[in-house]
């Protein structure tokens, strides 16, 4: 009788293991496609960034062209660090919610990720 249990139990945990996989996989080449935004100094210097970190765009107010450059490098280092910090937001939230859908009872305090 604990075999057959044992041997469900297993089971489970291989369907669980596929799934959480399967997801993974979906969620990673989602972020790769995702498009997120950082900003700084009101918006007048903006970073587009993927879930990769990879940047996409970056976006700089003409007025800024005419401050000293040191101030415009903090502001491009200051708006990547604000997309950073959304994708990592955006990709914890996400992967926080795997487990979420697998059915599992999960006992509290344990977080696999």
């Amino acid at each position: 009788m604990f075999k057959g249990g044992m041997d469900n139990l297993m089971g489970q945990l291989q369907q669980a293991q596929e799934k959480l996989q399967e997801q993974m996989k979906k969620n990673q080449q989602e972020l790769e496609h995702l498009e997120i935004k950082g900003e700084s100094g009101a918006g007048m210097v903006a970073v587009v960034m993927n879930g990769r970190y990879d940047v996409r765009r970056v976006t700089i107010d003409p007025s800024l062209l005419k401050e000293e450059k040191e101030m415009l490098e903090d502001l491009i280092a200051a708006a990547v660090n604000d997309a950073v910090r959304k994708v990592e937001a955006e990709s914890q939230k996400r992967m926080g919610s795997l487990t979420d859908g697998l059915g599992l009872n999960i006992p509290g305090g344990f977080k696999p990720f």
